[in-house]
């Protein structure tokens, strides 16, 4: 089913001078020692395999001894850039334990560890070739989701940290099974709540290794929280399902997990919850999301097919008529979200009034 979803291959899109500005205004571009095509110039790979001797489609790679110095050196620099005020007086105190590659997907994303020497505490960042769908993807996901966000952005080469989380695929594979009936019944929940969220900001491809299952202990019991992790696949693709996980066929054992634990006005009462959420963050934004959608109305990031394909399968939901002119992705998703505020602020208005002619 996946496969058919999608298209074979997404192309990257430059990022324009609009969206150059932005990101300097929010302090996502800072000048970084070293770039994406700097690390390509390995002479020699190695499989990483997990714990059970399985492919990772990982590589972990090695550098020549004089570009090997010159390369920690600068990836030490980054991860204090990322992480830290940028000075080098952290530096002493970091090693880089591995580079690795990864062959797998669009991206082809360079994986890099970083450990303190004095407590053997590590953490790792992603190098990255820079995609205007990816960067929009970040941004958005910084102010729509309940998660922060911090990446960097300079010329062709893309920084993220870390996002920690049990990957969907392992979680669904070896701890689903062992969870309480208690727990499915509230994940279920939460993919009702991921599910709706990425419908809203059209995010797409969140099959199950794009994204992480957060576990959270509170007091007596796990709390679980569904992360994105990859954002290649923001308003690029035309057709309406792409942007909904449920039609994954990776994502099959937590649709029948929402099937067997939820009754049908439950999930419709998750789907209401989050696209208040949504909307109160919409709202929250301000300045900033406006800027933002405001430059993506203009940009290109997608081709004239979807565009159509998508604004079409949309309005047989909304029944907007603005989604009739919209001739890009952005202006697509500017009114997807219009949508969703102007609904809640519409509730919010009539409970208001509700209220007044009660007292």
């Amino acid at each position: 089913m996946s496969e058919r979803l999608m298209s074979k291959k997404k192309p990257a899109f430059p990022v324009n001078a609009k969206l150059d500005a932005y990101l300097h205004h929010y302090s996502r571009k800072i000048e970084i020692p070293i770039f994406y095509d700097d690390l390509l110039r390995f002479n020699g790979s190695v499989v990483v395999y997990d714990k059970n001797e399985e492919d990772t489609m990982w590589i972990r790679v090695y550098y020549s001894e004089y570009e090997r110095q010159e390369i920690d050196i600068s990836l030490k620099k980054v991860y204090s850039i990322l992480h830290s005020d940028g000075s080098d007086n952290i530096m002493q105190y970091l090693n880089v334990d591995a580079v690795d590659y990864c062959t797998f997907g669009n991206s082809k994303p360079f994986r890099i560890k970083i450990r303190n020497i004095l407590n053997d505490n590590f953490t790792y960042f992603y190098i990255k070739k820079t995609d205007a769908s990816r960067v929009y993807g970040l941004e958005l996901e910084h102010m729509l989701s309940p998660y922060n966000l911090n990446f960097l952005v300079y010329k062709d080469t893309l920084i993220e940290e870390h996002i920690a989380g049990i990957p969907g695929d392992v979680f669904i594979k070896e701890m689903l099974p062992k969870c309480t009936e208690t727990e499915k019944a509230q994940l279920a929940k939460e993919f009702v709540k991921f599910n709706e969220r990425c419908m809203i900001r059209l995010l797409g491809d969140m099959r199950s290794y794009n994204y992480v299952i957060v576990p959270t202990h509170d007091f007596d019991h796990v709390v679980y929280k569904i992360r994105a992790i990859d954002f290649d696949q923001q308003c690029f693709e035309g057709k309406l399902k792409v942007y909904r996980p449920q039609f994954f066929k990776e994502n099959f054992e937590m649709v029948e997990m929402v099937r067997k634990k939820l009754q049908n006005h439950s999930i419709d009462q998750y789907k209401i919850e989050e696209r208040s959420i949504v909307a109160k963050r919409i709202l929250s934004s301000g300045k900033r999301i406006k800027k933002l959608v405001a430059i993506c109305k203009s940009d290109k990031i997608s081709n004239p097919e979807n565009v159509k394909m998508l604004r079409e399968q949309i309005y047989e939901i909304t029944y907007d008529p603005k989604l009739k002119s919209c001739r890009t992705m952005g202006q697509v998703l500017n009114n997807a979200l219009e949508f969703v505020k102007r609904n809640y602020e519409d509730v919010s208005m009539k409970q208001i009034l509700e209220n007044k002619i009660q007292v």
